[in-house]
This record gives structure tokens, sequence and C-alpha cells, in this order.
């Protein structure tokens, strides 16, 4: 995440940060036209704080329009246009000059300030923000989490629900390794591991070095919800093609066969879409939440969306002993009717 010049994903993961935004807005305190909301800049202000020409700043802004564009620069024409050369002169903003036959202009917010600050190499200026907006980056997200990015999974509303879940179709997995599969006790370990390389290319071992896991973290207890939800939809499919499969032979299968039935499930089209959806989710959020990268899942990673920060780290989301204290007390309460 480090060379934001160069990675399109490291920025708008930057941008997408609400809570990034409003701690370096507050850091650099850089003023400029509170209008709709937001705090805008002309191009001759951006060229200004940034120490560059103006004709640099248009060059940018040719070369990353579409970028710029999504992160709020806008051309104002008509109305809008009217309504803000109404807005400075109300506030007597004697240094923006926007003569009366201007029919167009372009304005920046403080976001897309910040998305010139990683375009522009030939800035010391830019470079400067870029070092403040990484530290802050990094540094949200600890704040937000305590320090302890480790279990930031658990802080998803939806992760208590798709945890239980997939331990109970885990139980229905190990029951028909059990007896549906004619080996002895490294069937669970094999047939796991198995699970974890289809879905993100990676045994256990390796997950956890990633990570950075101790030897007596739980695995599981790392996975998003939606990870978890793949693993459970394998586990219960697996469980039926093998019972499906004893039930025909008339017998225990062996190793060759039950290996035949994972190899058939993992590549049935069915699993594609959800094995995306699981793959783009860990490796993107690791790499910004854990500052963990999955080598083998690189191809999968997007920016975050500004609704992953309000998910994880945002006010709503909140830590797992807090909710299952609140699940105990609701058995507790169920119990006693």
């Amino acid at each position: 995440m480090r060379d934001l010049t160069t990675s399109k994903v490291s920025r708008q993961n930057i941008l997408n940060n609400n809570y990034a935004i409003d701690e370096i807005k507050n850091q650099l305190r850089v003023d400029g036209i509170e209008y709709t909301g937001d705090t805008i800049f002309t191009k001759e202000q951006i060229a200004k704080f940034f120490n560059v020409d103006v004709r640099t700043i248009e060059r940018c802004i040719e070369n990353n329009k579409d970028e710029l564009e999504k992160n709020g620069y806008k051309i104002l024409k008509g109305k809008e246009l009217k309504e803000f050369k109404q807005t400075i002169s109300n506030i007597d903003a004697t240094d923006i000059n926007v003569g009366s036959k201007v029919s167009q202009l372009g304005i920046f917010t403080f976001r897309t300030l910040l998305n010139i600050s990683m375009l522009l190499t030939e800035s010391e200026k830019a470079k400067e923000v870029r070092n403040v907006m990484l530290d802050i980056a990094i540094d949200v997200i600890n704040k937000k989490t305590g320090g302890n990015t480790k279990f930031i999974n658990q802080r998803d509303n939806e992760f208590l629900n798709s945890w239980f879940s997939e331990e109970n179709y885990r139980k229905e997995f190990t029951y028909a390794l059990d007896n549906y599969v004619n080996m002895g006790p490294v069937k669970y370990g094999i047939y796991t591991n198995k699970i974890y390389v289809n879905i993100f290319k990676e045994k256990a071992d390796e997950y956890k070095k990633v990570l950075r896991l101790k030897k007596s973290d739980r695995i599981r207890d790392t996975f998003y919800s939606e990870v978890l939800d793949l693993i459970a939809s394998y586990e219960v499919g697996l469980a039926y093609e093998l019972k499906l499969e004893f039930e025909k032979k008339g017998s225990k299968l062996n190793q060759l066969e039950v290996d035949r039935i994972f190899e058939a499930f993992h590549n049935h089209p069915r699993q594609k879409p959800l094995l995306d959806k699981a793959r783009n989710k860990m490796a993107s959020r690791d790499l910004v939440f854990r500052e963990a990268l999955h080598i083998h899942l690189q191809e999968y990673i997007t920016p975050l969306e500004k609704d992953d920060f309000e998910r994880f780290i945002g006010e709503k989301s909140r830590e797992i002993q807090e909710r299952l204290e609140e699940a105990k007390d609701v058995f507790k309460r169920l119990k006693e009717y």
C-alpha cells in the first residue's frame, strides 16, 4: 500500500476511507471554499497548494480524468456555475478569480485534492501529503480496532450468524468423513486443508503465516462472513456428495474416490460466483485492514468500498465480545420461558 503513485487500488482504498479522510483534513487544514457541504478548490488553488504550474494540474486531469471524476472532480456549467459564483461573491473571496465570461469551471473536492497528491510525482508538497495520508490511514484502523486487526472480521454484524452456521455444517462434514470415508484420523486434516486450498489457494499453515497468527489462534475465527458462508457451502455440499457415493457403492470410500468427489465439486461452475466473491473479500480486506498480502489471490484484489470501512471500523461495528454477551443474555431469557 506504500507506493500511491503507481497503485490505483491503494489510492482508492485511502480515498474510500471516510474516517481517514476526516483525520487527514483535520491535520492538513487546507483553506478552500465551503460549498454544498464540502470544501471546494479551483485549479489555480490546487496548483498553488502543490507549488506546481497550472499546466501540470491540467495534464494530471487529462491523464486521470475518470479516476478524478470518481473522487469529486467536476465541471460546473449553467445554473451550478452561477450558484458557485454567487457563493464566492457572498464570502468575498477576492483571491479567487472566476470571470463573468467563464462558461464552465472545473472544481476539486478535498478528496480530489488528495487524489491529485497521489498522482503528482514532481511535487515535494504532494510527497509530504502522501506520507501523511499513509500514516493516518494505518493509524485510524489501529485506533478503531484497539490495535488488534487480527480479529477485525468479528466486528461485522454478519459474523456471528455465519460463524454459528458454519459450525453446524462442519459437524455434517465430519460426520460424513466418519461414516463414509475409509481412512484414519488423518482424513480430517487432509480434507479440511483441501477445502482451504480450493477456496483461497493456501494451506492452513500458509494462511497462518500470512496473517501472522499464533499457534493457539483458531483460523476460522479470523474468516470474514463471506468466507465462512462459502466454507459452509463446501462442507454441506461435500457431505451430501460423499453420502450419495457411499450409498451407491454400498461401502466406505477410499482416498482416490473421495479426491475425485472433491475435484468434481470444486470445478462445478456453480462454485465460481461464490469463490470469486470470497477470494475478493479476503484478499482486498486483508491487504487494507491487516496489511497482509495473499500472494495467490492478488488478481482478486480491488479497492474497498466505503461500506467496508463502515462495516469494520465504523460506529456501528462492535466487538465480538459485546455481541456474544448479548447473545448469552438472549439464550438465558429464552431458557427461562
